[in-house]
């Protein structure tokens, strides 16, 4: 009987720009996660990526810069390849898809498709040409008015305003992206995979799990998010899909008449998962045709959730097509991770990619796992969630410090102080407390399967929790003070050296790099391949993880908090980037504020006497919902002022609040009160008010110039 093959995958990346921290939660780190967790249960996983070096996306960037698509790409494949290893991202091969082995692999799958005489059907179309370019446009390279919504600069194959997917002809006044010109209609010839011949059994596929009335997976563990967006597409009708653009860069499609024509992306970029996993199994002695043919492949695609429809129904039906491959048995999509309340957005400056996160938190201890644990405790599994640096610290302090650090710097502290480090002779069987740590552990696993990583990262911590009740409840300190050869005090410190082994396995998939400081504290050998399974089995049979006489070693600390009293330089790294963002909601609320009204002359300016004061009383004007009394010591004499500020301040809040007051503005009745001034405020572009006053030093009465 074969053994089972896992075969998980991570949407290409397209190698023209840094990733920021929404692409590490939505296809990476949760792969990431998976991959390890089935590689510490011994099974045969292979994790492919790489970096999508063709399309338009690409050619335009360099365009811009005026060089070379292969430079623009040499650049971003390094840096995001170096970045995702920095992070722990394990790949087992990260390849790309500018490689000859990719442009054969991709050219041979087309032709295999286009020999079965059924798949492709030719076309003569219309399409825009730019003349001052010489060239047919992609439609990334045309840009116009959306006919659904009157955005300006949507482009010819979506509107990014209001999300509808288009076509070229369809924009209202469209332009070429390379020359600003109106481009022209010219005839071309295309090749098109006919996807609507494949939309019954890809119906079937999602509704029933079955293919040619065999099963192959259960819908119900599909996400329904995912489910739901290809079950629409499908029941809106689907289409033929050119799958050839006219264009320089690319490869080329295989075929005599085809000059000057290649791939388009999106057929060749999930192709890209095959060859990565040719790359590995040539450079390993491998056969990579296991992993990707027969009944015994797992094959897991982790993405976003705006590559749902390509993963799940694209490239299915070209997988089927074809005829010899095995078709995904999950696509757990995640939804989008906003960063502070909004999208991620380079223009603004708004985020951060993940190559800078590292430069700027170089001083801050495992910032690794910090971002890893902050990032899995906030994933978007099921609906976009959101990036905060509050979050952040409070994941790090409450949970990675205090939990889970603080449980087991304890226990080695005190070990150390009661046994010299030493293991204590004590019963496993005895032990009822390590088959609650046992439940919860197979908790994790079982989330981790559902792909519920969210759920398992709380697990993790539910396990430190209940290390650190049992151990304040026991309280080893008072019993080793009367008794130190106590059988409870034994009993209590073998349990929780046996709580921290667990966890010294169970946190490898979540925060890796301070795993292997903690298995070093512990004096274990580096996890392996199949370790959390012999865990499992020691647990199951009632052996010890850390067996009597084992010698640990000293204590450290793992998680030095971000809010500490005596040490504030890890806060500091995170207020730079709380500042950060401050300037730039600044400096865009500065653009929306009113402009400086006509000038004055000084003379004009001069006969304003403005004071300094405090508001002695307040009190809402009856039958108003605006305007509040204020009663206001002026130094030398007390006023009356209406002022209509009612629905932002409540009077009980601004008694003795500094303000500055027109003391020389004529008097005017308001609902029957003589107002003798006006208090000064300020108005924000939300339109929320702000007094205008001096520091509680300052006495009442004195001239503001």
């Amino acid at each position: 009987m074969n053994k089972k093959k896992y075969l998980i995958t991570s949407a290409l990346p397209y190698a023209n720009g840094a990733l920021h921290l929404g692409h590490l939660a939505g296809a990476y780190l949760p792969a990431d996660i998976y991959v390890r967790f089935l590689r510490l249960l011994g099974k045969d996983v292979v994790w492919v990526g790489g970096s999508d070096e063709h399309g338009a996306a690409i050619t335009i960037k360099a365009k811009k810069e005026g060089i070379s698509p292969k430079a623009i790409i040499d650049k971003y494949h390094e840096l995001n390849k170096s970045t995702f290893k920095k992070l722990g991202i394990s790949f087992d091969y990260y390849h790309r898809t500018s490689e000859p082995l990719h442009h054969q692999t991709s050219q041979d799958f087309f032709l295999k498709l286009y020999e079965k005489g059924n798949e492709f059907e030719e076309k003569t179309i219309e399409q825009y040409y730019d003349e001052e370019f010489d060239q047919f446009l992609a439609d990334r390279y045309i840009s116009g008015t959306c006919p659904k919504c009157g955005y300006e600069e949507a482009f010819g194959d979506q509107c990014e305003n209001c999300g509808s997917d288009l076509s070229p002809t369809e924009l209202i006044n469209p332009k070429s992206t390379l020359s600003g010109k109106a481009p022209v209609l010219r005839a071309t010839k295309h090749w098109y995979f006919k996807l609507d011949r494949h939309a019954d059994w890809l119906k079937t596929w999602f509704t029933e799990g079955t293919i040619e009335g065999e099963l192959h997976h259960n819908p119900a563990e599909w996400k329904k998010h995912v489910v739901g967006q290809c079950l629409s597409w499908i029941d809106g009708g689907l289409k033929s899909r050119s799958i050839t653009r006219d264009l320089s860069w690319g490869i080329p499609v295989p075929l005599e008449e085809a000059q000057g024509k290649v791939l388009y992306v999106w057929f060749d970029a999930p192709i890209g998962y095959i060859s990565s996993t040719k790359q590995w199994a040539l450079e390993n002695g491998k056969d990579w045709e296991e992993y990707w043919k027969g009944d015994d492949v797992e094959l897991i695609h982790f993405i976003g959730k705006d590559n749902i429809v390509f993963h799940c129904i694209v490239f299915p039906a070209m997988l089927k097509a074809h005829g010899e491959f095995a078709l995904p048995r999950n696509v757990p999509a995640n939804q989008f991770l906003n960063f502070e309340g909004q999208k991620f957005s380079k223009s603004r400056g708004w985020g951060i990619e993940q190559h800078t996160y590292l430069e700027e938190f170089k001083n801050f201890p495992n910032k690794e796992d910090a971002l890893r644990y902050a990032l899995v405790r906030n994933l978007p599994e099921n609906r976009d969630s959101d990036f905060k640096w509050d979050e952040f610290i409070e994941f790090h302090d409450k949970e990675l410090a205090d939990n889970l650090g603080n449980f087991i710097n304890r226990v080695l502290v005190l070990t150390n102080k009661y046994f010299e480090g030493v293991c204590p002779d004590a019963s496993f069987e005895e032990q009822k407390e390590l088959k609650k740590a046992e439940a919860l552990a197979k908790e994790l696993l079982s989330d981790i399967e559902k792909f519920s990583f969210k759920t398992a990262a709380q697990k993790l911590m539910e396990i430190s929790s209940f290390g650190n009740t049992y151990l304040q409840d026991v309280s080893p300190w008072k019993i080793w003070k009367e008794d130190p050869d106590s059988e409870v005090l034994k009993s209590c410190m073998f349990t929780c050296l046996q709580i921290v082994g667990i966890l010294s396995v169970l946190c490898k998939p979540f925060i890796p790099f301070v795993t292997s400081k903690i298995r070093s504290l512990l004096n274990l050998s580096p996890l392996q391949n199949g370790d959390l399974q012999i865990l499992l089995d020691q647990l199951s049979q009632g052996k010890p993880i850390i067996p009597t006489g084992h010698q640990i070693g000293q204590p450290e600390i793992l998680f030095a908090k971000i809010n500490d009293r005596k040490d504030n330089s890890r806060k500091e790294i995170i207020d730079r980037q709380k500042s950060k963002l401050a300037s730039i909601l600044s400096s865009e609320a500065a653009e929306e504020r009113q402009p400086v009204k006509d000038a004055i002359q000084f003379d004009d300016f001069a006969k304003v006497d403005l004071r300094t004061g405090t508001i002695l009383e307040a009190e809402k004007v009856k039958k108003t919902k605006k305007l509040l009394k204020l009663r206001i010591d002026l130094g030398l004499e007390k006023r009356t002022v209406v002022s209509g500020i009612a629905e932002y301040f409540e009077p009980q809040d601004i008694i003795g609040q500094k303000v500055v007051l027109v003391a020389n503005l004529a008097p005017r009745k308001l609902r029957g009160i003589e107002s003798q001034g006006m208090i000064l405020m300020a108005e924000n572009e939300k339109g929320e008010l702000g007094f205008v006053g001096t520091d509680e030093a300052w006495g009442n009465g004195f001239t503001v110039k």
